[in-house]
């Protein structure tokens, strides 16, 4: 017993000697704060603006394929969202390949009306989308427990989400660098392997960031489907904007947030729309639905059409969706704040 409290002892001491040999100090005047990330991206917005498009519609894209549905895969990864919850709360940490080294997940108990706070959905309609997932078994129920079976749908592993979310972390810190608040060079990389080093927590952010996002949109066009509608419009603007418009006139303008989204939609961004086809050809969405949906987004004054008959943004987009984009940015300041700083420590 004795020899048992000795080594016990010598093990925690050497420990102790261990961490505190270890233990970094960081300085603290390199640490960006969210104010700090979201002032720097509005202002360089015209840098930004297409990546974050392009970035923001691939999520999408990828979150309605899984199911051809985007409220069942939102139910997927607000129960892994909670279950990454528990593992950072336990200081439990998980990369890349280590979290996807089984297509079996094991999820944290759930009850129907926190998923429907959650995702701001009727309790009727997150209980059906769950018995859906139950029939496909994506979810299933083993003993006391839930498990969410991966095999049983596609693109699972989020290999080119990492790789874009990692080039706009990329683009961000640039801006920062250059202004002077960001010290770390990076490359892309470097994000990429810190990001799959750690990854139960990096993507925790990254899934706080986009839940309440999208969210936010449901809420703003009445469902998914029509915000996706309309981003696949938004993007094609931003490209043709981008695209179109000559280098003397881009130099002429303020590079901020409501500049560049005043010339997508007001300037030479809006000579070239998009039409249902097409849209239905790039989302997967049926080109049926995709009619309805603009029919409600023209009544709406989201969309309007172009002498080519193809949609375009309106006007209205500016007063409306921007402002509130505004406040739903700050999840996006937040998240790549959290990245950036783990990146300057690691």
């Amino acid at each position: 017993m004795g020899h048992y409290l000795i080594d016990t002892c010598s093990f925690w001491v050497s420990n102790l000697i261990f961490t505190t040999m270890s233990l970094r100090q960081i300085d603290f005047s390199k640490v960006l704060n969210d104010d700090q990330v979201y002032d720097h991206m509005m202002e360089s917005y015209d840098q930004l603006g297409r990546d974050w498009i392009v970035h923001q519609w691939t999520w999408l894209n990828n979150v309605y394929q899984a199911f051809r549905d985007h409220y069942k895969y939102l139910i997927i990864i607000s129960l892994v969202e909670k279950t990454l919850q528990f593992y950072d709360q336990m200081n439990i940490q998980y990369s890349f390949d280590q979290f996807y080294s089984k297509s079996n997940l094991f999820v944290e108990k759930f009850i129907i009306s926190d998923l429907c706070e959650k995702l701001q959905l009727p309790k009727e309609t997150v209980r059906r989308k769950v018995l859906e997932l139950e029939k496909l078994g994506a979810l299933k129920r083993q003993k006391k427990q839930l498990v969410i079976d991966r095999s049983i749908f596609p693109t699972v592993k989020p290999e080119r989400q990492i790789k874009l979310t990692s080039k706009y972390v990329y683009k961000v810190s640039e801006i920062l660098n250059k202004d002077g608040v960001y010290t770390k060079k990076l490359d892309t990389k470097f994000i990429e392997n810190i990001v799959k080093k750690n990854f139960s927590l990096c993507w925790r952010w990254f899934y706080r960031m986009q839940i309440p996002m999208v969210i936010g949109y449901h809420e703003l066009f009445d469902d998914l489907a029509t915000f996706h509608i309309w981003g696949t419009v938004a993007m094609n603007q931003a490209f043709d904007y981008k695209k179109n418009i000559d280098s003397s006139y881009v130099n002429s303008l303020t590079p901020d947030y409501m500049t560049f989204n005043k010339g997508v939609i007001e300037i030479k961004g809006s000579s070239t729309g998009i039409s249902a086809m097409s849209i239905s050809d790039m989302t997967n969405i049926p080109r049926a639905t995709v009619i309805r949906k603009c029919k409600f987004l023209m009544k709406n004054n989201f969309l309007k059409l172009n002498d080519k008959k193809h949609y375009v943004m309106t006007g209205y987009n500016i007063p409306r969706v921007l402002t509130y984009q505004r406040k739903i940015f700050r999840y996006k300041a937040k998240f790549l704040r959290k990245v950036l700083n783990l990146l300057t420590i690691s």
